[in-house]
């Protein structure tokens, strides 16, 4: 079972964690970049696989706010497969008009609270400058050089990257977490890798007792991994989706999307039991893991009544020990055949009463769940749902729904992207706004990517959408 933190409901939607109260004040905003946009490459924009706000350029000027954001895209349009588009990083320029919790934005207004726009986009490169791309890494490996590690190499000798999550740093770099790897790398202002670091041992992916970074979406050219699945470590397509730093600048903390192929990942009924690894961050050419905790991920009733595990998409650090994590259910929203989401829920993860399995034989071949039953030395962290992103009551004042009719207004499929900003009010020192956003996947009908047009399967033009909630965060500034 999940273990679940006690909620005080203060408020409706107010729950106590470690004593603090946190209230979710609901949606103030909501806004969107077209689908059809593109960058300064003319390739069809993506979006949010994971986003942050530049706290520096965020400033309030009366009722409005305006700053910067960095976007960061996956792998490319890759429904039929991967390709050899190059990893990139978008800035939006962005402007939030709020409207106050709880009151309904002028008819016409609904979603324009929110005015973002695409301002640059810079390429990813290796620690040698070379493209990066998001094709399959299939049986390949660039073997470790000088201070880099053994990294997944596609058949055309570029690494691959497959994006999620980004930390931008004070000094311009950044950290950004990979679904291939799954690795943390460490990017320069200009987006060349200055250094990547390897998981533990428990999360390389491993086929016929070697590492094999395969995904099974090969590109063209590209076979199929035999086995497809990896037999332990990130399952497919399930890598570092969720990374943060704390509000100290001390911690990194990333979490795997699911519970690795020996913990239950294996089956999409029993890989509730994933891991949050926390980094010491006070050397950013060298993360030190210091802590691991298993996170439960949320169970729910899924399609025809079935037990159902949520993946979690991102995560937002409040402290060392707690965390923001969205969780969301797969193949369903706008775009796609089925239109209602079961499950797409922010929830609070405490890890101060939890094991810490950092260092132990967890981290190699010892499964800390198998078969989906954890462990009984383990303890996992506390869970706590916190906002519903599906709640149509809410929805509904911005002109938008979950579930029928199909059509632009439905949530699309992959929420995935989180930050937080400041509400700049010393009358309210603990409330910030926290932006989500999807990813698209580059959905449109107007698509063009590694020089060829193409138009998405079944008609969607799936818009990059914003959605802005109000939070009150008590002490998160101090921290």
């Amino acid at each position: 079972m999940v273990a679940t933190a006690p909620i005080a409901a203060l408020a409706e939607n107010s729950v106590t964690i470690g004593g603090a109260t946190l209230v979710n004040k609901g949606r103030v905003g909501v806004g969107r970049i077209p689908s059809a946009q593109r960058d300064k490459f003319g390739e069809t924009f993506g979006s949010g696989s994971g986003m942050a706000i530049d706290p520096a350029s965020w400033t309030r000027d009366g009722d409005s706010y305006k700053g910067s954001l960095w976007l960061l895209p996956d792998r490319g349009y890759n429904v039929e497969g991967t390709t050899d588009y190059r990893p990139r990083l978008n800035t939006i320029s962005i402007q939030l008009t709020p409207t106050a919790p709880g009151a309904t934005p002028a008819a016409g207004k609904e979603q324009s609270g929110v005015d973002a726009k695409l301002a640059d986009t810079i390429l990813l490169t290796d620690d040698k400058g070379t493209d990066t791309t998001g094709l399959d890494p299939a049986d390949g490996i660039r073997a470790p050089e000088g201070s880099m590690p053994l990294l997944p190499q596609a058949p055309n000798g570029k690494i691959s990257l497959d994006n999620e999550a980004i930390v931008r740093l004070p000094d311009g770099s950044m950290f950004i977490s990979d679904e291939y790897g799954p690795y943390i790398y460490r990017f320069s202002a200009d987006g060349r890798m200055m250094s990547a670091t390897p998981p533990p041992a428990a999360l390389i992916p491993m086929r016929h007792g070697a590492a094999n970074f395969a995904s099974n979406n090969p590109g063209p050219g590209e076979s199929a991994p035999d086995p497809k699945d990896p037999t332990s470590g990130r399952q497919n397509n399930q890598g570092l989706e969720g990374m943060a730093m704390t509000p100290d600048g001390k911690f990194l903390i990333a979490v795997l999307q699911s519970a690795t192929r020996q913990d239950g990942g294996d089956s999409g009924k029993t890989r509730e039991n994933t891991r949050a690894l926390v980094y010491d961050a006070s050397d950013l050419a060298h993360l030190k893991l210091v802590h691991e905790y298993v996170v439960p991920l949320p169970v729910f009733t899924g399609d025809e009544g079935k037990r159902s595990v949520a993946a979690q998409s991102e995560i937002v650090a409040l402290s060392p020990q707690t965390f923001l994590m969205l969780s969301r259910d797969s193949g369903h929203g706008y775009g796609l055949k089925s239109d209602a989401s079961l499950y797409r829920t922010i929830n609070v993860v405490d890890v101060s009463g939890a094991t810490d399995i950092a260092g132990t034989p967890f981290d190699g071949e010892k499964p800390v769940a198998p078969k989906g039953v954890l462990d009984v030395s383990v303890k996992p962290a506390a869970l706590t749902p916190f906002i519903d992103i599906n709640d149509n009551a809410d929805l509904a004042r911005f002109g938008l729904h979950n579930g029928t009719p199909n059509d632009k207004n439905n949530l699309s499929e992959k929420w995935e992207a989180m930050s937080l900003a400041s509400v700049l009010d010393p009358k309210r020192p603990d409330d910030y706004f926290l932006f989500v956003a999807n990813d698209n996947d580059f959905l449109t009908q107007d698509g063009f990517q590694v020089g060829a047009s193409y138009k998405a399967d079944g008609g969607a033009d799936v818009d990059t959408m914003f959605q802005v909630f109000e939070l009150t965060l008590p002490g998160l500034a101090k921290k």
